[in-house]
């Protein structure tokens, strides 16, 4: 420690707040002088006034800061010329940084910083300069201990907290939870600002945890195996905090994965995992990751928000400057085997999934859609129609945490069907379901339009992206209403699974035991219905079974 009791902070020690831990741990001597020079508070204002949340901290941390002077465990002192609003604004960070110096070198002060730059740039000035570290270490398994998470239960997918509202929080699984006010207590602005400053402490001490993008009234945030994003006008109405955990991590062998699927994983290199939000697309995406790495392949991940839940020999890259193009570039110098692509959503990112999977690299996109067939449209329009093969080459629709069908996409030459004059051949893109190898779609070129061709579509309520197994005559005759059937149960980690023999699928079916209606629901198109174990449903299914009575099926 140095002999002089005199210390100037600059913004580094007071946005990540080490000014206090060094006070509290005794590093800077009895009653040490503190001077705040004014172009900090300026910064520190201006922060705030734009809704940063590191604003926000570094305005705690110096209300802490008079707190210990008002209890004498410190001198507090202002000092120097405040600075403009527009010199703030505008100032190149460097210029700002030299009026810290000039106000540590007037008085003869002793420069705190944890800017690395700062403090050379100080020592060669001729400053005497006390260098903190920006991270304090955590170890990775050190529980949490946060206002936030006594909002979470081992059954909550995410917690939705909002001024002046209830806390409301989604419990479940993927694709079977359901919204639920956690309590009748409204969150007051004080709790609000309390827990988000918290996460903003925790999140810059820990080196396991990471601000990833912070504009004005916006902030989102990995704290361990957390996403948090908080918001504030005027970017939303008012102040709220989403937070958002994996309730489960999966390996591929958890999913409904027969022999010959996981050989179709093992050579296919253009793969689209698609599904509604919630449906655990980014789940199956990090445990189909972890599966290419045991298989000596090198992956790694391209992601807005670093948030998939794979194994720490996968590096995550994140936007370089802004931009996923820049990312890109690095990436492709990097050599992976297999890129996992969290989330493809704009034309920019249909742009560089197709330039890594044309440049020999195996590609998982992960892609929000409410069908398979609707993920492969999302890029008809972006790319050539007769490249889409060449981009990809299988389909994952995941619903309700498992795998509900797999499409796989090849080019061939014939006449579309439909069609009769054999001089309308063309090339046609087959879309077939990997399962029945059935033909499901036909994409193709007509004039000027692609045309997107359904073979037998069934008409549902979530559009005609399912197609038909059997024949249409046989689907009208295989079956009566008020047939009974038997049906397997088999338990997974937290997850029931249900199937019923194949000329079931895709119908509503009850489930009884001992002609009491213990369950209704609609099966899949591979014949099967997947349920929580925390859900109503399957606790009930789930005492049944541990009563050793007869369950059984029957067409609703």
């Amino acid at each position: 420690m140095s002999v002089n009791d005199k210390f100037v902070c600059d913004t580094s020690v007071i946005f990540n707040g080490q000014i206090l831990t060094l006070i509290e741990d005794g590093e800077l001597g009895d009653t040490p002088e503190i001077y705040v020079p004014n172009v900090v508070i300026a910064e520190v204002e201006y922060r705030s006034n734009i809704q940063k949340e590191i604003g926000f901290f570094g305005i705690n941390v110096m209300k802490t800061l008079r707190e210990l002077d008002s209890d004498g465990e410190i001198h507090l002192k202002i000092t120097g010329k405040r600075p403009s609003k527009d010199e703030i604004k505008l100032a190149p960070g460097g210029e700002l940084d030299a009026k810290i110096r000039e106000e540590a070198k007037n008085i003869n002060a002793v420069l705190i910083t944890a800017d690395r730059i700062q403090g050379d740039i100080g020592i060669f000035e001729g400053l005497e300069v006390f260098y903190v570290k920006d991270k304090v270490t955590k170890k990775p398994t050190e529980p949490l201990t946060l206002r936030l998470l006594d909002f979470f239960d081992p059954d909550t997918m995410s917690v939705h907290l909002k001024r002046n509202i209830p806390p409301y929080a989604k419990k479940g699984g993927p694709g079977s939870w359901r919204l639920e006010k956690i309590s009748n207590d409204i969150i007051s602005n004080k709790l609000i600002e309390q827990i988000a400053l918290e996460i903003v402490e925790y999140v810059r001490e820990d080196e396991h945890s990471f601000i990833e993008i912070e504009k004005t009234g916006a902030l989102v945030a990995q704290m361990r195996e957390f996403r948090i994003v908080i918001t504030r006008p005027p970017f939303s109405n008012d102040v709220e905090i989403t937070a958002v955990r994996p309730l489960v991590n999966l390996e591929l062998n958890d999913y409904s994965i027969n022999n010959r699927l996981q050989r179709r994983l093992d050579k296919a290199e253009g793969i689209l995992v698609c599904g509604a939000p919630g449906a655990g697309k980014s789940t199956f995406s990090a445990a189909l990751a972890n599966y290419y790495l045991e298989n000596e392949k090198v992956v790694k991940t391209l992601e807005s928000v670093r948030d998939l839940q794979v194994k720490p020999e996968i590096t995550q890259y994140t936007k370089l400057d802004g931009s996923l193009e820049n990312s890109a570039d690095i990436l492709l110098l990097v050599r992976p085997d297999f890129t996992i692509f969290d989330e493809v959503r704009t034309t920019a990112d249909f742009k560089i999934y197709t330039d890594f999977r044309l440049s020999g690299v195996g590609m998982i996109g992960v892609v929000h859609s409410s069908s398979a067939i609707d993920a492969v449209q999302r890029f008809i329009g972006r790319v050539e129609l007769g490249m889409l093969p060449s981009i990809i080459d299988t389909i994952i629709f995941i619903k309700g945490g498992d795998i509900e069908n797999v499409l796989v996409v090849r080019m061939t030459v014939k006449v579309p069907s439909g069609f009769k004059d054999k001089d309308l051949a063309r090339p046609v893109i087959e879309v077939r379901d990997y399962e029945t190898r059935r033909l499901a779609f036909e994409i193709y070129s007509f004039g000027q339009d692609i045309v997107l061709n359904p073979i037998n579509p069934i008409r549902r309520k979530d559009g005609f992206d399912d197609f038909e197994k059997y024949s249409p005559f046989e689907s009208h005759n295989r079956r009566s209403s008020g047939d009974e059937f038997h049906i397997d149960i088999n338990i997974k980690g937290d997850r029931m699974i249900i199937t019923a023999p194949d000329r079931y699928s895709s119908q509503n079916i009850q489930i009884l035991s001992e002609h009491k209606l213990i369950f209704t629901g609609a099966l899949s198109r591979s014949g099967d219905i997947t349920l929580s174990l925390s859900q109503r449903e399957g606790k009930k299914i789930l005492r049944e079974m541990e009563k050793h009575k007869r369950i059984y099926g029957k067409v609703k």
